[in-house]
């Protein structure tokens, strides 16, 4: 038995602290799932609470087919997507703080560097922003939380060259934008 199957068996027999492991194991993974679909902030949070009460309710029927994280993801998406649907609002406009990275060595940056690495976040997460959701979702399941094709196809029931596609799409269009923003007086 994997430590997957010993924490789902213990909080389905009503261990809290292992359900709160659990949480803190995957708030990460449903807040940039949640993030990247869900436009109001102030929304961001109730869906992700949504999320672990659906993850808590139908834990006892967690059939161990696939990872864990990979279950709630899709429990996530799924859950996102119906909200964005219910308020009509579409998709997300702005990002979690915990996805923007610092640089590796901060004190080694001078000002000039540090505010050009702002920029250059800035510019990124907004064109990342202007993606379909389909693309920034696959994004953020293979760039950040290091999803393979087929959990991400899982998590969206969609094919493994669909995901392939979305996401060979989205670097083209990142790449795209990035090379215009580098060519564009604001570069210099």
């Amino acid at each position: 038995m994997n430590d997957e199957e010993v924490l789902v068996r213990r909080i389905v027999q009503g261990d809290v602290r292992a359900y709160q492991t659990l949480v803190e194991r995957y708030q990460r993974l449903v807040l940039h799932m949640v993030g990247r679909i869900i436009r109001q902030p102030e929304d961001i949070e109730d869906v992700c609470q949504e999320v672990f009460i659906k993850v808590y309710k139908h834990l006892p029927d967690y059939q161990f087919g696939s990872k864990l994280s990979t279950w709630i993801a899709s429990i996530a998406y799924r859950t996102a997507i119906n909200h964005s649907k219910k308020i009509s609002r579409g998709p997300v406009s702005g990002f979690p703080e915990t996805w923007a990275s610092e640089p590796e060595d901060a004190n080694l940056v001078n000002p000039e560097e540090m505010l050009m690495h702002q920029d250059w976040k800035a510019f990124l997460h907004a064109q990342i922003a202007k993606l379909p959701i389909q693309y920034r979702t696959i994004l953020t399941l293979y760039h950040l939380e290091e999803l393979s094709y087929e959990e991400i196809g899982q998590v969206t029931s969609l094919p493994e060259g669909t995901v392939k596609n979305y996401l060979f799409r989205a670097r083209r269009l990142l790449k795209e934008a990035l090379q215009r923003y580098k060519n564009s007086e604001q570069w210099r």
